[in-house]
Formats: C-alpha cells, sequence, structure tokens
C-alpha cells in the first residue's frame, strides 16, 4: 500500500518560503537553542513529505512546532506514541505504522508549571512609544501557545495582523522569562523592520493571565521599554479554532 504524502507539512514549508534543506536547517537550530539537538536534514525531510515516515520522534516534535509555529496536529503526522520504529536515512528512526509492536522511548518532561499548561490560543497586547511620532501606540495579535515542560513556544496567527510576532519563553513558578521577534509590516510605517528583545512576565494564579514589560532597540539604538499581556483565550489548538481566531482582535 502506498503511504500518502504529508502535503499538510509540504504547504506550511512551502508557505514559509524554505526549501527542504533550508527547513532541515531551522529545525537542527531549533533543537540547538532547545537543549534538544536533533540530526534533521533534507533526506528526513523528504521521507515526512513523502509520507514514508508517518510521525516523527518526540525529539522532533519540538523543532517541528518551534519553526513552523503550529501544532504538531496541523503538521499532517499520526500520533507519535503509536508509531513504529523505522530507519530515517540518517543513522536514526522515526515512527511509522500505527500497528507498533516496539516501544518508543519519551525524554522525561521537564517540571511542570505552577499552573499547568498554558497551551492554547492568547491574546498579546503591548505598548510602544515612537519617538518620531511622538506617539504612543498598541499591537495585537491573536498568538498560539505550545507547552512542552518549562518552555513555551509563541507565534501569531497571520491574519490577526500585518506583523508577525514570535516569543520563546520559559517558566518559573509565577516567572515567565524569554525573547520576542517582531517582524514588522512591509508596508507600513516601519516598512518591514525587525526588532527584538526580552520579555518578562508574571502569570497570575488563575493561569490565564500573564503580564509584565518588554525591553527593546529602537531605531536610533536607544533602549525602550513598555507594558506587555498575554490573556487566555481557548485552550484548544486545533484546526477550526486556529481558523476563528486569524482574524484581527476587536480593539
Amino acid at each position: 500500500m502506498t503511504a500518502a504524502p504529508n502535503t499538510a507539512l509540504r504547504a506550511v514549508r512551502a508557505g514559509m518560503r524554505m526549501s527542504q534543506d533550508e527547513f532541515a536547517r531551522a529545525l537542527q537550530a531549533a533543537g540547538h537553542r532547545a537543549g534538544e539537538p536533533n540530526d534533521a536534514n533534507k533526506r528526513l525531510v523528504q521521507r515526512w513529505e513523502s509520507g514514508a515516515i508517518a510521525a516523527p520522534r518526540p525529539v522532533y516534535v519540538r523543532a517541528l512546532e518551534v519553526v513552523t509555529g503550529l501544532p504538531i496536529e496541523l503538521l499532517g503526522f499520526g500520533t507519535v506514541a503509536d508509531g513504529e520504529a523505522a530507519e530515517d536515512g540518517n543513522g536514526g528512526h522515526d515512527l511509522t505504522s500505527p500497528m507498533s509492536r516496539l516501544a518508543t522511548p519519551t525524554p522525561a518532561p521537564r517540571a511542570a508549571t505552577a499552573h499547568g499548561s498554558f497551551a492554547g490560543v492568547w491574546l498579546s497586547r503591548y505598548q510602544y512609544h515612537s519617538s518620531s511620532r511622538d506617539e504612543s501606540f498598541a499591537g495585537q495579535h491573536f498568538v498560539v501557545v505550545l507547552q512542552h515542560g518549562d518552555r513555551l513556544t509563541v507565534r501569531s496567527l497571520p491574519g490577526s495582523a500585518a506583523s508577525s510576532l514570535a516569543l520563546d519563553l520559559t517558566v518559573d513558578g509565577s516567572v515567565v522569562t524569554g525573547t520576542w521577534v517582531e517582524q514588522t509590516d512591509p508596508t507600513g510605517y516601519y516598512r518591514g523592520a525587525r526588532y527584538h528583545g526580552a520579555i518578562q512576565l508574571l502569570a497570575e494564579s488563575t493561569g490565564r493571565r500573564m503580564a509584565g514589560k518588554w525591553v527593546g532597540f529602537g531605531k536610533d539604538m536607544d533602549v525602550n521599554t513598555g507594558p506587555w499581556e498575554l490573556v487566555f483565550q481557548d485552550a484548544s489548538t486545533s484546526k477550526a479554532t486556529l481558523d476563528r481566531y486569524n482574524t484581527h482582535p476587536e480593539v
């Protein structure tokens, strides 16, 4: 029986305008940053997209979610835990048939946070002052939060704003710390400029709101800061839910 191609993963990669080799290198870089190195290569990506490998090993799951900003369920793969080990073309193994008689080792999870899971759709809001216009503005995005232990990967839904937003965070009790990157609208005031910096938030006891401050550099290399908050919207990351939030937030 011929395996069905993974058209979802192929479409996501193509939408990111990345070749299979570039995508593999991005996966390797994501694994390195997370302290979970992987051996992703072009051949492995080809086998995923052809359907020869129906589900990635756990070491690749987080890297795929970090690079694409989407939950693994939306990347066209089967259930990771139910797969059977098979050669991945790089000296390792990945998962194919759901009729597995082999145990798939799973890395020990990191310490759980005090608030349980933060995964789901959140509303991101921050404020900044434009020195060139001498005016304050607010940026809003609906974002998808994916969680692996104490690590949070946050990516904006493309239809929620003209700019794209990415945050990589670590949770330590009620303290959430990490970095942010925003790619501004190519047709907007900042003409597609890329801004980045650090962020620190405090999670409320309900686990449904995080609020704090961002810090970053302005156009004249001055250090700026301002408030930032994330407000929980929905625990689901299904395609239907993401489609519903893939729109501009109401002011």
